[in-house]
């Protein structure tokens, strides 16, 4: 007999690929004096639904969940082509793949699998979170549409769910594909995948599958509503699929026809829990062509019933308890059925028996217990898998708890804690919940099963929870007996993280200074004559002396000092890498006895010269404003260094030395700190670094003072208490106050030093101001030495006559120092090397003069004691600097 089988939605029947691979129907022949039963005929159910997804998981997730939503218990497989950046981004811009080399190409692959990777997973955790299993397929292509097109021919899916458009251009009316992927694989995929397009979580379209010649069309929907619906939703779906060739129309099973005075017909409602529940009906199943279209197909729906022992028959075999009390008669006499029409001479005679439809029934209803049992226990594998997968999980969290050292210990005690606290309460409810159990057993006795299931729950609870804390107090005796090792694997560790960090900072940056031997050292100073001594500091005793023909000073580490290897190596490694006309010059070092090499310059220190040491001049007001736009754009550059800026931590005037041409110079980087991104101030406002405060303590930070937070604004407030007493002359000591005090009474022109000459007086009082805000006691009300400090003294520079810092006048750049200038070429030099007799000349001209044959000096005419070149750092960098300004 023919079977019309509706299809809820437009989706197959569910069905459980683990339990039910194929659904037999048999078909019966009933005639009036036997039933001959045929061949069952196997109609395969496709267990999985493939889904298409895409890079983007907030475009493709809305069709994940729809099928999601309509998978009816299927396998869910998802399917991803992955096509290959042929631009690949490398230093800010990008390069097509053909012009990088392949390890580069290479590495870049390997990220993007990754991130395929990680894509698939979160896909795979939406499919997991709602309670269903999933597949991954996946390619890499070059089209995507053509990747989709190929893999369905290659693992011959039956069925695809694809986007047919973005979110955005979906409309109600979209009845159609609108992207180029989704028209290509519409128009170009194997006709045996059918293929359901989804726009913005909505069905928008259906490319049909053909099966070895078997049609599967798919009728429309008919939504009809129903008179005693008052919401309006559909009562019934009705669809009709005909399915040609399942029948074999052989003439043993065909029957003459009679005449009929009624018919009886078995339809399957789409509204019954299993989806294929029989029920009777008087009405037809379709027009006269349906009914000769079904009987040819399907001749085993022939029989005859013309007697009333068969009718009489028929009607014993319906069941009671299936029998509708406001249905039709089961007697189709002419006159009762009101929906009765003649049949054509091609319809069957007689009813069919009974018996055939109480045994359809019982198979259908088999059929429909065997997949919820299938289901049922499909569910349980998936939660035990998924207690599996958890468990899996709280073992390898547990693994890498011997990583967090004492932190974690009191976390897992208070977890343990929260962990008994949990089983009494959960104690408790089981309590509560047999309490409850037992009372509604002395009422309902059909609630047996429930309740001995959850008790069984509840044991199976308590021993997960006990084999828990077991666990815990196993890993936490093994992290307690690997503390140990961990500690000084730490320590091994950080130590050579250290000597890493050294040896490629040494390795990677260029260092502008020589080194020199002690015994150099020591006949540079006529081994360390107290006469040349010049000056004593924290870090030692400094000496003026002839080194290699050049006049330097030498700082000297003493035995007693507060500073040791530390600061030397700090002080080496800044002043080795940077050059600013107004930074010190480094010229060597001596690392075996840390001794420091600059060059020499003979107006001492800015302290001296405010004090007058020597009876040498005052400085004019002029030079005082230049010395302080000087110290500006240093301090400027070191805040500004890439990749870290640079704290001095130590500014004041004694760090401040004048040279010949009353040109200041930043000293003294032996405290100084180097700032990093991964060390900020407690409010995150600002970079800073943690330490001990050193220094002055009149030119240090009060914030410094109280919370050891070193910042930019740290050098600021210093340089404001320099600015003040370049405008007083007078002790940093309570200084800013003294100002304060005079601003707000007027009386500032009694405060500026005298000494200076007439200052203007606006500019004085524009330059206490700004003093007095670098002397904040807050940081954050402290003005910016770039944005704020330095737009108040390039002014004030500038009318004061002096060369900016930062460029020079055209003139002033043509005029080429002498220094710059070699001997023996007469041009500027590009390598200058300091000869044996103390002169500077480029090396590509000494090394001619050498070579040709004469061993005297170029200049002298005397002979030289050696052919030794020294290279001249020091020079090399004035000259870049000066070419580039």
């Amino acid at each position: 007999m023919a079977v019309v089988s509706p299809m809820l939605d437009g989706m197959p029947q569910q069905t459980n690929p683990t339990r039910n691979p194929q659904i037999e129907i048999p078909r019966m022949m009933v005639t009036r004096h036997e039933i001959v039963e045929e061949p069952p005929v196997q109609v395969a159910v496709q267990d999985k639904m493939y889904v298409a997804v895409g890079k983007e998981l907030k475009e493709n997730k809305s069709t994940v969940l729809w099928a999601l939503h309509n998978s009816g218990g299927r396998k869910i497989c998802l399917l991803h082509v992955h096509e290959p950046a042929q631009w690949i981004p490398l230093m800010g811009t990008k390069f097509p793949v053909s012009q990088l080399e392949e390890h580069q190409v290479k590495a870049y692959r390997e990220t993007e699998k990754q991130d395929m990777n990680k894509l698939l997973r979160e896909y795979s955790m939406i499919c997991e979170q709602a309670g269903v299993s999933t597949d991954i397929v996946h390619t890499i292509k070059d089209s995507i549409e053509k990747g989709i097109v190929e893999l369905i021919s290659q693992h011959s899916i039956k069925m695809l769910v694809m986007g047919a458009a973005a979110d955005k251009r979906y409309s109600r009316k979209m009845m159609q594909t609108k992207s180029k992927k989704a028209t290509y694989v519409h128009l170009q995929a194997p006709l045996f995948c059918r293929i359901l397009f989804v726009c913005k979580g909505h069905l928008v379209h259906t490319r049909e599958g053909r099966l070895e010649g078997i049609s599967m069309e798919v009728g429309s929907l008919t939504l009809q509503a129903s008179p005693n619906n008052e919401t309006g939703q559909p009562s019934s779906l009705r669809s009709r699929s005909v399915i040609e060739g399942l029948t074999s129309s052989g003439p043993d099973y065909r029957r003459a026809m009679s005449d009929v005075h009624g018919m009886r017909t078995s339809t399957f409602s789409s509204a019954s829990p299993g989806g294929l529940t029989p029920h009777r009906s008087s009405n037809t199943l379709g027009s006269f062509n349906d009914w000769e279209d079904i009987s040819r197909s399907c001749p085993s729906l022939n029989s005859s019933c013309s007697s009333p022992d068969v009718m009489a028959n028929d009607s014993d075999l319906t069941s009671p308890a299936r029998a509708d009390p406001g249905s039709e008669s089961h007697a189709m006499h002419p006159k009762e059925d009101h929906h009765r029409h003649s049949s054509p001479p091609s319809v069957l005679e007689g009813v069919m028996d009974c018996e055939l439809y109480d045994q359809l029934e019982q198979a259908m209803v088999e059929a429909e217990n065997s997949r919820r049992e299938a289901f049922e226990e499909s569910k349980r594998r998936r939660k035990a898998e998924k207690d599996a997968i958890d468990a899996i999980r709280r073992a390898k969290t547990s693994e890498s708890l011997h990583a967090e050292e004492m932190r974690k210990r009191k976390e897992y005690e208070e977890a343990l804690a929260r962990g008994r606290e949990e089983l009494e309460n959960m104690k408790r409810h089981v309590d509560e919940v047999m309490e409850e159990l037992r009372i509604a057993q002395e009422h309902k006795s059909s609630l047996e099963n429930q309740i001995a299931s959850s008790n069984q729950m509840i044991l199976e609870l308590e021993q997960k929870m006990f084999s828990a804390v077991e666990l815990l107090q196993k890993y936490k005796k093994e992290r307690d007996d690997l503390q140990v090792e961990r500690d000084k694997a730490l320590e091994v560790s950080e130590e050579l993280r250290k000597k890493q960090a050294e040896e490629v900072s040494n390795a990677l940056t260029p260092r502008f200074f020589s080194e020199f031997s002690f015994s150099e050292i020591e006949e540079a100073t006529c081994n360390f004559d107290r006469s040349l001594k010049i000056g004593e500091g924290g870090y030692g005793s400094i000496y003026k002396g002839l080194l290699r023909h050049t006049q330097v000073a030498i700082k000297m580490l003493k035995s007693n000092s507060s500073q040791g290897p530390a600061e030397f190596q700090q002080e080496v490694n800044i002043l080795s890498k940077l050059r600013h006309p107004n930074l010190v010059t480094l010229i060597g070092a001596c690392p075996e006895f840390f001794v420091l090499v600059y060059e020499y310059y003979p107006n001492g220190s800015l302290e001296d010269r405010l004090l007058c040491k020597d009876n040498t001049p005052p400085l004019t007001w002029q030079t005082r404003i230049r010395i302080a736009a000087e110290l500006c754009s240093v301090l400027v550059f070191l805040h500004s260094c890439n990749p870290h800026s640079i704290v001095h931590g130590d500014l004041k005037p004694a760090n401040i030395l004048i040279d010949a041409n009353l040109v200041s110079k930043l000293s003294d980087f032996g405290i100084c700190r180097v700032l990093t991104q991964d060390e900020s101030s407690t409010t995150n406002t600002t970079l800073c670094c943690r330490t001990n405060p050193k220094g002055t303590l009149v030119y240090m930070d009060p914030e410094f003072l109280l919370t050891g937070e070193l910042t930019t604004k740290s050098d600021v407030y210093s340089f404001g208490i320099i600015l003040l007493q370049l405008l007083t002359g007078r002790s940093a000591t309570g200084i800013a106050g003294e100002v304060q005090y005079a601003l707000d009474k007027g009386n500032l022109k009694n405060l500026l030093d005298s000494t200076a000459g007439d200052w203007p007086f606006v500019q004085a009082k524009q330059l206490a101001h700004l003093a007095i805000r670098c002397c904040e006691t807050n940081r954050r009300n402290r003005p910016d030495l770039a944005s704020e400090v330095w737009r108040v003294l390039e002014p004030m520079r500038a009318s004061c006559g002096a060369p900016s810092p930062f460029r020079m006048s055209s003139e002033e750049h043509c005029q080429i120092p002498s220094y710059f200038i070699c001997p023996i070429f007469q041009e500027i030099m590009q390598d200058p090397h300091v000869a044996a007799d103390g002169f500077t000349y480029e090396l590509e001209a000494l090394k001619g003069w050498l070579e040709s044959g004469h061993d005297t000096s170029p200049m002298t005419n005397l002979k030289l004691p050696h052919c030794n070149l020294v290279p001249n750092h020091a020079l090399r960098s004035a000259i870049q600097e000066w070419l580039q300004q």
